[in-house]
């Protein structure tokens, strides 16, 4: 599997990485064994990036990770946790949270150090604290030889502005504004470049908004969103397709992101993923489902605090 670097770190993610918010049961009920083995179909493919969060299953997908993972040299994979989100409505970003969330995770993964270490969905606070408390906690961190490289992962554009006009960086994690229906984050690109951060691009099925899987009861897309993206569903039906796939191709291919993730606890569905981005792009069937989706291109909607994000240019 092609792999790019990763900003200025010296990591090389593969174009495809392992995400396990699914196996905290985020969209579904799950087989553990199911589960478990989805995430060793991912390895045996060749994707090298897992990332989770202690937030997936209140702490359950990276207790999984840790008996999956166990019998896998550790220079195998790239491991990717985040803290700060706890629960849907608990956060904590606080130093002495730092600490804490970062060593519980280490013995939940049961590893001695973490390739990266995210900020969850920082939109929801005041981002004052980030920057003053957070952000050199984690440094800290990173000093011990706990976590290797650290970052933000959230949704508003604004958000992750706002934090990168005023600290460093190492990367950021930004989901659901590269794929078929959304490119918002292709346009951030040069000006994150300027600064050296790394991009990891992640959610390219949007949370089953571009698949014909049902979609979860928590999804924020207007019922125009849901209308038009079922209609690029149909054609690529009708062209023999799926738009999963095209979905998962078209959001690979831009060689600005390091990798896209995204996950499954059914390993059948990871083990497509893998055919299915060696296979070419239909080009033809591509401009067809982005001529019908350009009415909702860059929809997007509110997460978080209000400021911290932009104002919505479509309804």
């Amino acid at each position: 599997m092609e792999k790019r670097k990763l900003g200025n770190t010296d990591l090389e993610l593969t174009t495809l990485g392992f995400g396990a918010s699914s196996m905290g049961a985020e969209f579904r009920n799950v087989d553990v064994t199911e589960a478990l083995n989805s995430v060793r179909t991912a390895l045996d493919c060749g994707m090298n990036l897992v990332d989770t969060s202690p937030y997936y299953g209140r702490g359950q997908s990276e207790v999984l990770l840790g008996y999956a993972l166990q019998d896998v040299p550790r220079d195998a994979y790239h491991l990717c946790t985040k803290l700060g989100r706890y629960a849907p409505n608990h956060f904590d970003f606080s130093a002495k949270r730092v600490a804490e969330s970062v060593d519980i995770s280490l013995e939940r993964m049961r590893t001695d150090h973490l390739d990266i270490v995210l900020c969850h969905d920082p939109e929801f606070v005041e981002l004052n604290q980030l920057i003053d408390e957070t952000i050199p906690a984690l440094r800290k961190i990173q000093q011990q030889g706990k976590a290797r490289y650290i970052g933000v992962s959230g949704y508003p554009m604004k958000m992750f502005r706002e934090i990168l006009s005023q600290v460093d960086l190492d990367l950021i994690l930004s989901y659901n504004h590269y794929t078929l229906q959304n490119t918002m984050l292709a346009d951030e690109v040069p000006w994150l470049q300027s600064k050296g951060v790394g991009i990891m691009n992640a959610a390219p099925f949007s949370a089953r908004l571009l698949t014909e899987a049902e979609l979860p009861v928590w999804h924020k897309a207007t019922p125009d969103v849901r209308a038009r993206c079922q209609q690029a569903a149909d054609a690529c039906r009708e062209a023999g397709s799926d738009i999963a796939k095209l979905a998962l191709q078209y959001s690979i291919q831009n060689p600005a992101f390091s990798t896209c993730i995204t996950g499954s606890a059914n390993p059948d569905r990871v083990a497509q993923w893998c055919e299915w981005i060696q296979e070419p792009i239909d080009q033809a069937l591509l401009e067809e489902v982005l001529k019908i989706l350009q009415p909702i291109h860059n929809w997007f909607y509110i997460e978080g605090l209000p400021q911290n994000n932009d104002t919505p240019k479509i309804d």
